[in-house]
């Protein structure tokens, strides 16, 4: 707990404002942000999204391998994916499966990897701005050591308390296969639904090195059938 504490009175001690009157809210920050979560319609409404991925070898701006993926959610908690194309390295495609695996396992335990006070403790960082957009930049500490849940931070809209930008590295190893990830997932609009639009990482990827790989969604239809074939 003490490197927690460490880091939450370097936090407050590098911020811009010199006056306490000036800080946020935080716990008003968060509560508004759940309020907006729990509400968001992407929890209760079927989606699918086809994302393109491309993966890059250590620090190469040729790509190894390009995966297409096609990712649906049935409320309330059934999220599934297929490869739907792959082309390059097997290396690449795996390591696409293993992330849209980690994605879809989240869904299904939402209510213990969601970003919340359930979850996580929090420190008010900085205020940031997204082009004219305001936003709260907090830190995020994970209260249990489970590969769904990031150490990192987040941006949050200080206008819609929506969670525009997830940055971190899973406290746990998602896999024996990636040894380190790091994990940046950005929100946009999605009809009347807020849900993830670009993925990228930075994987260690065991005897065989560093990879980047950056996805982003190139369809989506946000009224699909959830009625059998």
């Amino acid at each position: 707990m003490s490197g927690f504490v460490l880091l939450a009175t370097l936090a407050a001690s590098s911020q811009e404002t010199s006056s306490a009157t000036e800080m946020p809210d935080l716990n008003l920050i968060l509560q508004r942000m759940e309020d907006i979560s729990h509400r968001d319609p992407a929890q209760s409404l079927p989606y699918e999204v086809t994302r393109e991925y491309k993966v890059f070898r250590g620090y190469s701006k040729q790509s190894t391998s390009e995966v297409i993926a096609q990712i649906e959610f049935v409320p309330p908690d059934v999220k599934t994916y297929k490869i739907i194309q792959a082309k390059g390295n097997s290396a690449g495609e795996r390591m696409v499966r293993e992330i849209l695996a980690t994605e879809t396992d989240s869904t299904t335990k939402k209510r213990s990897s969601e970003i919340s006070r359930v979850n996580y403790d929090f420190v008010f960082l900085r205020r940031q701005n997204f082009g004219i957009v305001p936003e709260y930049v907090l830190g995020i500490f994970p209260k249990r050591k489970e590969k769904n849940l990031l150490r990192g931070q987040i941006w949050v809209d200080a206008s819609t308390f929506r969670i525009r930008r997830i940055e971190g590295v899973p406290v746990k190893s998602p896999s024996f296969w990636l040894k380190e990830i790091h994990i940046t997932l950005q929100f946009a609009q999605l009809g009347d639904m807020w849900v993830p639009v670009t993925f990228d990482g930075i994987a260690t990827v065991r005897f065989l090195g560093q990879y980047t790989l950056a996805g982003h969604n190139i369809r989506s239809s946000e009224s699909i059938s959830t009625a059998p074939n």
